[in-house]
C-alpha cells in the first residue's frame, strides 16, 4: 500500500511540476512580449502547451470512447494530420476525428499488428488501395499506447503526405504523452480502489470490537427494561445501516456526527455515567465533506483504549472549528493516555496486531484523499489522555458526497 501511494504521489507531484513549469513559461512569454507573441516560435510554443493542457483532463479519466472522442481533436492539432483515431487493446475503434474514415479497416488491421508485436506500424501510399473518390490519404502510422509495460490501445495518424521520419517521431511522442496520462488515470483508480478496500476493512474491524458488546448490552435490558432494549435495538440498526452503506466513499460532517451519537448512546448503555461526550461544533462546518467513517473510529479508539481502562471513566470532547479554507476537527479524551513511542509502534504494526487499527486506517485514508499534510496529529502521554486533530479542506476537486 505504501509503495502504491508513494508511486502515485511521485507521479502526481511530477505532473504538478510540469504544469507549474508550463504556466511559468507562458507567464514569462506574456510578460516579456507584453501579451503578444512576436516570433513564430513563441506562438507555436504557446499553442502546443495550450493544446496539451486541453487534452489532459479527458485522458486522466482513462481510455474510453468518451475520453478518446474528447481528446482526439486536440491531439490531431499537435500532429497536423487529416485524421486521427484511437483503438483499445482489442483493435476496436474507440473514436475517429477527421476525414478518411473509409480507411478504418486499414487502421484496425495495423492496430492488430501493433498489439501483437508491440511495435509501431506504417502503411505507405504504395500499399494503400482506396476506391473512395478524391481520397488524399498517402500514409498511415499506428503507434502503441502503454501503461506499466502493457499495451492498452493504439493511436493512428492518417496523413496526406508521405509518412516520413518526422510524423513517425511525432506520433511516437504524442503516444508517449497519452500513455503517461492514462497511467496517471490508472493510479487514480488504484488509489480509489485502495480507499474502498480500506473502508471495507474498517467495516470488518468494527464488527468484532463493537457488535458483540452492543448486542449483549441490549439483551441485558430485554427483561428488566424492554422499552430501553427496543430503543437501543433501533439505535443499533441505524448505526449498522450507516456503517455498512454502499453509497460513496465520502460523507458530511453532520452525518458522521449523527452516527457517532448513535454509537455513544449504545456505549453509554454499557458504561453508564462512566462515559460522557461533549460536542462543540461550528454550524458552518456541518456540510464539510470528509472520508466515510473518518470520525467514529477515533471515538471508538477513545472509548476502548482511553476510557475503557479508567475505573471512573471520563469524557470525550469533539470540536469542529472553521479555519478559513479548512475545517479543524479535534477528538479528545481524558483517559489513561499512552506512551507516544508505543503508539507509533502500534500504528506501524496495526494491520497485523489489530491495535489501534481504526486510527491507522483513518490516517491512511486522510493522507491518500487529501495528501500527506492532512494526516492525523496525535498528542498523548501516560495519564494525560489523548488528543487527535485532523484538518479537512473545505473544497477539493473530485471529493464530494
Amino acid at each position: 500500500m505504501t509503495e502504491l501511494l508513494g508511486s502515485s504521489t511521485a507521479l502526481l507531484v511530477a505532473g504538478g511540476v510540469i504544469v507549474v513549469m508550463i504556466g511559468l513559461l507562458v507567464w514569462l512569454i506574456m510578460k516579456n512580449r507584453r501579451n503578444t507573441f512576436a516570433t513564430p516560435l513563441e506562438r507555436a510554443t504557446f499553442a502546443t502547451l495550450h493544446t496539451v493542457a486541453l487534452a489532459a483532463p479527458s485522458l486522466r479519466e482513462g481510455l474510453s470512447p468518451n475520453s478518446a472522442a474528447f481528446a482526439l481533436p486536440y491531439l490531431r492539432q499537435l500532429l497536423d494530420t487529416c485524421a486521427l483515431a484511437m483503438t483499445d487493446n482489442r483493435g476496436t475503434t474507440l473514436a475517429w476525428d477527421g476525414d478518411a474514415d473509409q480507411h478504418e479497416p486499414d487502421v484496425r488491421s495495423l492496430a492488430d499488428q501493433v498489439i501483437s508485436t508491440g511495435r509501431q506500424q506504417v502503411l505507405s501510399h504504395t500499399a494503400l488501395s482506396c476506391e473512395h473518390p478524391n481520397c488524399a490519404v498517402r500514409g498511415i502510422v499506428v503507434v502503441p499506447l502503454e501503461t506499466d509495460g502493457a499495451i492498452v490501445g493504439t493511436l493512428a495518424a492518417l496523413t496526406t503526405s508521405t509518412a516520413g521520419p518526422v510524423l513517425l517521431r511525432a506520433s511516437a511522442e504524442v503516444a508517449r504523452y497519452v500513455s503517461s496520462q492514462l497511467e496517471l488515470a490508472e493510479l487514480d483508480e488504484s488509489r480509489a480502489r485502495l480507499n474502498r478496500a480500506e473502508v471495507r476493512a474498517l467495516r470488518a474491524q468494527i464488527s468484532p470490537h463493537f457488535v458483540y458488546n452492543a448486542l449483549t448490552t441490549i439483551a441485558s435490558f430485554i427483561r428488566t427494561d424492554p422499552v430501553r432494549a427496543r430503543e437501543l435495538l433501533i439505535e443499533f440498526a441505524d448505526f449498522t445501516r450507516y456503517s455498512f452503506r454502499t453509497a460513496g466513499e465520502y460523507t458530511t460532517l453532520q452525518d458522521e456526527l449523527t452516527n457517532i451519537e448513535r454509537y455513544v448512546r449504545l456505549e453509554k448503555a454499557r458504561f453508564g455515567n462512566r462515559l460522557n461526550i461533549k460536542l462543540q461544533i461550528a454550524p458552518e462546518v456541518l456540510s464539510v465533506v470528509l472520508p466515510f467513517l473518518a470520525l467514529q473510529p477515533l471515538v471508538e479508539n477513545a472509548v476502548r483504549h482511553g476510557l475503557g481502562g479508567k475505573p471512573n471513566g471520563g469524557t470525550i470532547t469533539i470540536t469542529a472549528e472553521n479555519a478559513g479554507a479548512e475545517c479543524v476537527i479535534i477528538v479528545e479524551d481524558d483517559g489513561i493516555g499512552m506512551d507516544p513511542a508505543r503508539l507509533h509502534e502500534d500504528l506501524d504494526d496495526a494491520h497485523q496486531s489489530g491495535a489501534h487499527v481504526g486510527l491507522g486506517n483513518v490516517d491512511d485514508r486522510m493522507r491518500s484523499t487529501f495528501g500527506d499534510d492532512f494526516g492525523l496529529v496525535v498528542d498523548t502521554a501516560p495519564g494525560e489522555g489523548m488528543k487527535i486533530t485532523l484538518r479537512v479542506p473545505k473544497f477539493r476537486a473530485g471529493i464530494r458526497v
